[in-house]
């Protein structure tokens, strides 16, 4: 009895030494968050001390943290709850699917019923050419695949020189070494020596902040043509692809002019390589049709997916395939494709991805966004162009790009590196609203199953986020 009191009394002097130690004001979640987690994207040292937000419950297009504040969600978590939150079909089919096989691989000559099912209903939505998946766990796992496939392609094909990637600058594919290293951010670059070998960037077509007093459809064919320099300069016979967003997602949705992609596709198949449109972002919907593809017109070889394709519900990824390239991958040349993941196709994801797609169809979620709340959202976004903060309105279906800058005749940004778009984050935050801060561009993306009323919540929210904004700059 003596041992079970002392024990006692020293887990109470443990919990008023933590109590001491911890940060003023944060509750146990957070201290525990801030003890245990290395969360992404963030100086955790200052995250420890701020305390993280705890997410704790979400409904429709919003989310709850513990503090029982509510938030429209206008990220749609990460570009990727279509279906918004609570969808009870998605959580059936995960549960129906894991009392029946939660999980088998896609090693040793073996597929689940989920997964071939989800493989087929995908060719049926994917361009005609592309009829072939190669399954993984994320975007991310799905460009470090494409990196893997498109040399494995060349050299199959008897020509092994073909190994140079081209990218763009500030384009994003992922954060796994070959994904970052494939995307242009330079910050990420600089931590672990990156890019790595054989890969290129060239310029974006980002009018906006580097078409000075070119029009766009002029500054998009410049854009484009800084791909064919590249392919000349390292040599056209050492060039395997090029892999590139529709529009760039976390770039700050960035909508290239409409001469650019028709030229990015006259050069590819000029000089015969293989073009890789990154549809993780831009997939199952989201710029109003199946693909970014689609709405863009660009004939791709190989399309990575993730994010969309189960609504954020579970992990899950793969690699569209053109018919082009998967003759080559299954022909007697090509023998054993050495790479893989253990949870590559896993058939718990699978299943709510394959009921992800049916009520994308069943219940006409993209037509809708053609229809309706697409215009309707570039509509009510375009009434906030005049406000004197913002420099230029963008829209695609279910995305959204403001540019927040000092003079809007020019185009000058304020002073700061991104320090207005962090101040209008959070005012919007403030009111339970959640947007995307790309520097000064406020980025949206919100469930695909918005509501006209829930627009003009988030309208009137951006609205005031800006006017706060605007005061705090002046």
């Amino acid at each position: 009895m003596n041992s079970v009191n002392e024990s006692v009394k020293n887990d109470a002097t443990t919990d008023q030494a933590s109590a001491q130690n911890s940060v003023e004001g944060q509750s146990q979640i957070q201290q525990d968050a801030s003890n245990h987690i290395l969360h992404p994207f963030v100086d955790n040292h200052a995250l420890k001390n701020k305390g993280a937000r705890i997410m704790s419950k979400a409904d429709g297009v919003y989310v709850w943290d513990d503090q029982g504040k509510r938030y429209l969600d206008a990220f749609a978590g990460l570009w990727c709850v279509n279906l918004g939150y609570g969808r009870k079909e998605l959580i059936d089919a995960a549960s129906k699917q894991m009392a029946t096989l939660p999980y088998y691989n896609l090693f040793f000559n073996t597929s689940t019923p989920s997964t071939v099912q989800l493989a087929k209903a995908i060719a049926e939505i994917a361009p005609d050419h592309m009829n072939n998946v190669f399954f993984t766990g994320s975007g991310s796992e799905a460009n470090d695949t494409v990196f893997r496939m498109v040399r494995r392609y060349w050299d199959v094909k008897g020509q092994p020189n073909k190994k140079i990637f081209i990218g763009r600058h500030n384009g994003y594919h992922g954060s796994t070494v070959a994904g970052t290293s494939l995307g242009g951010m330079k910050p990420m670059h600089k931590q672990g020596d990156l890019p790595i070998q054989g890969i290129e960037h060239i310029r974006q077509p980002y009018w906006f902040d580097e078409g000075g007093d070119l029009s766009p459809d002029t500054f998009g064919l410049i854009a484009a043509n800084a791909l064919e320099e590249k392919i000349l300069e390292v040599g056209a016979d050492n060039v395997a692809a090029f892999i590139a967003e529709p529009i760039q997602g976390a770039g700050g949705v960035i909508i290239p002019p409409a001469t650019y992609w028709p030229e990015i596709q006259r050069i590819t198949n000029k000089y015969d390589i293989l073009l890789v449109v990154d549809e993780v972002i831009c997939g199952f919907g989201r710029t109003g049709n199946w693909f970014g593809c689609d709405t863009l017109k660009i004939k791709a070889d190989l399309m990575p997916i993730a994010k969309g394709l189960s609504s954020g519900y579970l992990p899950i990824g793969g690699v569209i395939i053109s018919d082009r390239v998967a003759d080559v991958l299954k022909s007697e040349e090509s023998g054993d494709f050495l790479h893989g993941f253990t949870y590559s196709g896993h058939p718990t994801c699978a299943a709510v991805a394959l009921e992800n797609i049916r009520i994308l169809k069943d219940e006409k979620v993209i037509e809708n966004i053609q229809q309706q709340t697409g215009p309707y959202l570039a509509e009510q976004l375009q009434t906030l162009a005049d406000h004197p903060l913002v420099g230029e309105v963008r829209t695609l279906g279910m995305l959204g790009a403001i540019e927040l800058v000092q003079d809007k005749a020019t185009r000058t940004r304020y002073p700061g590196d991104g320090k207005v778009g962090g101040i209008c984050r959070d005012h919007a935050l403030d009111q339970g609203l959640i947007l995307r801060a790309t520097g000064d561009t406020m980025l949206l993306s919100p469930p695909l199953v918005i509501t006209k009323e829930e627009i003009d919540k988030v309208i009137e929210m951006t609205k005031n986020a800006l006017d706060k904004t605007l005061k705090d700059m002046q």
